[in-house]
């Protein structure tokens, strides 16, 4: 069976009740592919979670953008997943680039949390990528490697681990890794993963794409055979999301 496209839209910090209402409106009234051809997960701040889980269409998923790595208690301004699974949150993000480099989360720091919130049900978009300074010096493959093994060091079941790739220096500047750019290091993590993890993780583990990608780039870059999906920034506070969400036919009719 392959590999289900996936869609994520990451609000990041951005939005108010009117906004969050207007987006949502937006998504609810938008033709897409159905639930058998793209899992669409809308990811917006904490405070914003059961707002949009009651105004949210039912075929699209929501997920929080971080949780605490243990359990709750004296942690002053954590989110902890059992607050999420209390909430019906079904998915968390981890791991992302912007926390990783402005809060210092480090490999094993994300990965200890990728584990602990599958250990309380829920599901993980974990991400890796590197900077420009890593690219450029060659070092983009060990860099999301060694992400990638503090992870997997962490976990025996990748069944609910989607695997964004996020090259750092893609994300918010407009610079977009070419889909060859993109295909290569999805082509060398899912080896890494069949080395790894074994064969059939390899093969059925979701890796996607985040990095400016928007209406005009999505098309090609889901066309490459290694990528899965998106994980959008920007992008998914407009109405451009949905050709993004609508790229996932790309699989379909290849």
């Amino acid at each position: 069976m392959g590999r289900k496209f996936f869609v994520g839209g990451n609000w990041k910090c951005h939005g108010t009740v009117e906004e969050v209402k207007k987006i949502v409106t937006t998504l609810s009234e938008a033709e897409v592919p159905p639930e058998d051809v793209v899992e669409v997960v809308i990811s917006p701040p904490f405070v914003f979670l059961p707002l949009v889980k009651t105004l949210l269409r039912r075929d699209f998923s929501i997920a929080a953008q971080n949780c605490w790595v243990r359990k709750g208690g004296a942690f002053t301004g954590e989110v902890s997943a059992e607050m999420l699974v209390n909430l019906g949150i079904p998915w968390v993000i981890l791991g992302h680039s912007e926390r990783r480099l402005l809060l210092n989360e480090s490999n094993d720091f994300v990965a200890d949390k990728v584990a602990y919130a599958l250990s309380q049900g829920l599901k993980v978009i974990a991400c890796v990528g590197e900077t420009l300074e890593q690219r450029e010096s060659g070092a983009t493959m060990a860099v999301v490697a060694a992400q990638t093994k503090a992870i997997a060091e962490q976990v025996t079941h990748w069944s609910n681990i989607v695997l964004a790739y996020e090259p750092v220096w893609a994300i918010g500047t407009g610079k977009v890794a070419t889909p060859a750019q993109a295909q290569e290091v999805h082509f060398e993590l899912r080896k890494w993963l069949h080395v790894n993890a074994g064969a059939e993780v390899a093969a059925s583990t979701r890796i996607i794409y985040g990095g400016s990608v928007n209406g005009a780039n999505c098309k090609e870059l889901a066309a490459q055979p290694d990528v899965d999906g998106f994980l959008v920034g920007g992008a998914s506070l407009k109405p451009e999301f949905i050709d993004i969400i609508k790229s996932a036919t790309v699989k379909t009719t290849a």
